[in-house]
């Protein structure tokens, strides 16, 4: 059984930058696509940035170019670079992994508050 367990979320202020991890259990975590998913209060979860197996990257559009998503399949760990934050930011950020063929597995969540 995969387990995700995401760190580095906190209080930061307007225009200030956090860095979050996702650490993964298990040996094949290069094969997975790893996500970071969003849901600011009272608000459904949203997507934020995926990257595949093969490196590839998608991102939400209220977070292009300030966010950046990688991995780091020797430490099994997916990062999510954010920058320039904004109020509208504030939200509990949870991980995913996509296991093949159809398997998902979730993060616990780590909050982060982005005060103006």
């Amino acid at each position: 059984q995969v387990q995700l367990v995401e760190s580095g979320g906190g209080l930061v202020q307007f225009g200030g930058s956090l860095r979050l991890s996702c650490a993964a259990s298990g040996s094949a975590f290069r094969l997975y696509t790893m996500g970071w998913y969003r849901q600011p209060p009272g608000k459904q979860r949203e997507l934020v940035a995926t990257i595949t197996s093969g490196d590839s990257t998608n991102y939400a559009n209220s977070v292009k170019g300030r966010f950046t998503i990688s991995r780091d399949n020797a430490k099994n760990t997916v990062y999510l670079q954010m920058n320039s934050l904004k109020p509208e930011d504030t939200a509990v950020y949870y991980c995913k992994a996509d296991l093949p063929p159809y398997v998902e597995v979730w993060g616990q969540g780590t909050l982060v508050t982005v005060s103006s």
